[in-house]
């Protein structure tokens, strides 16, 4: 029987120059020598670097400007600020439909070789669920390009905004899959009260959390501590991911390091975006203590954020180059984090270019994986379970999306 795809002549992250048989959406066979079996498309990789599909496990799909024209960022002094700017810039009447502008990103991130990704969308009093409604539109519309995680997320805080407990209970009963948090000290000013809510309702809807954490120094290290004890405690361990955690890179190195060894120990996992303007999580540190560490884009080209097109090889350079990862074993490392990592983050099972793995691959413009994380050179052809669905950055066989 025929093979769905053949993919020649292909350099994977190992190292080897291989064929790679896909079959029924899943990689059947990797090895020399696979020219000879027939198969219904074939794809000349000339040598080229083979990726497994990238994962973005952190961005904002109801948040983004795409598709519009440029918008100015608006000037803001603190963190309510822009969360007020955010909020009129998405509110104008001129603005187009979430449901528009989130699909623009991601056929951007499409293009870009992403082939799963985790989206935070807010879910507040002001604006109910008509985000995630849009969102979930989304998802239903790219359903097979694409697998997209959505995370209730909490904009607002939890506690501070009242209704939003019942409000991010609603979300989870209406698709949503993951649970969001935002600064249970700094947002919300109650610790154990928010962590309180926020597993108290994974638990009843059997859901992991993925808790935005932006507070710095000895506050933020102490939230993550509580966030470690909770996650011990309510039997959550590896359901638990930290998105940003900055205040790990700005702890002595003795607080750090102890802070490091109870996230290994509760399975919880740091989601970076390499910022530009703040400390990042030492990743280094992170994977020797055994702690799983995932890359995001975050905000993409909104009124948080001017830049970025959701290029996850990109975003995993800036990553590298804020932490110092000069040499191909660590350029290698990083490129896991956006892709095995991710893999586990979102539960997407047998991930890698590997027989009985997802057939969800990325060609790139470069001789190797080092290189590809380096340089972040063209994509030249984007294969979702099986099937290409971009070649050179453009979309094929994509209608409605």
């Amino acid at each position: 029987m025929a093979a769905d795809l053949l993919i020649l002549g292909a350099r994977i992250p190992d190292g080897r120059l291989v064929d790679v048989r896909v079959g029924a959406g899943r990689i059947t066979a990797v090895g020399p020598d696979l020219a000879a079996e027939p198969a219904t498309e074939v794809l000349d990789a000339g040598g080229k670097a083979l990726l497994p599909g990238l994962i973005d496990s952190h961005l904002h799909l109801d948040k983004t400007l795409m598709g519009e024209r440029w918008v100015p960022l608006p000037e803001a002094p603190d963190l309510a600020g822009r969360m007020a700017a955010s909020d009129r810039v998405l509110t104008a009447q001129d603005r187009r439909p979430t449901e528009e502008r989130a699909t623009a990103l991601v056929r951007s991130a499409l293009a870009f070789g992403t082939t799963a990704l985790r989206s935070h969308v807010d879910v507040k009093p002001s604006i109910g669920l008509s985000a995630l409604e849009a969102v979930l539109a989304v998802r239903e519309r790219c359903a097979g390009l694409v697998d997209i995680q959505i995370v209730a997320f909490p904009q607002d805080g939890v506690l501070r905004a009242p209704g939003t407990d019942e409000l991010l209970d609603e979300a989870l009963a209406l698709g949503a899959d993951v649970l969001g948090g935002i600064d249970p000290g700094g947002f919300d000013g109650d610790v154990e009260g928010h962590l309180r809510v926020l597993f108290r309702l994974a638990a009843s809807h059997d859901v992991g959390l993925d808790i935005h954490l932006h507070d710095i120094g000895h506050l933020g290290g102490f939230e993550l501590e509580r966030i470690a004890a909770w996650t011990v405690a309510e039997g959550f361990q590896g359901r638990v991911a930290v998105s940003h955690a900055f205040a790990i890179g700005e702890l002595p190195p003795t607080d750090a390091a102890r802070l490091i060894e109870r996230l290994a120990q509760a399975g919880v996992t740091i989601v970076t975006n390499g910022p530009g303007h703040r400390a990042t999580p030492p990743v280094t540190q992170l994977w020797e203590a055994g702690v799983r560490v995932a890359v995001g884009s975050d905000n993409v080209h909104d009124a948080w954020w001017p830049w970025g097109r959701a290029d996850m090889l990109e975003r995993t350079f800036l990553v590298s180059y804020r932490g110092a990862l000069r040499t191909d074993r660590e350029l290698l490392r990083a490129l896991d984090s956006a892709t095995l990592a991710g893999a586990g983050l979102l539960g997407l099972g047998p991930y890698g270019i590997v027989p009985g793995a997802r057939a969800d691959l990325v060609l790139v413009d470069a001789e190797c994986a080092p290189e590809a994380v380096a340089a972040h050179p063209p994509r030249l052809a984007m294969i979702k379970a099986g099937r290409i669905v971009a070649r050179e950055g453009v979309l094929v066989d994509a209608a409605g999306v």
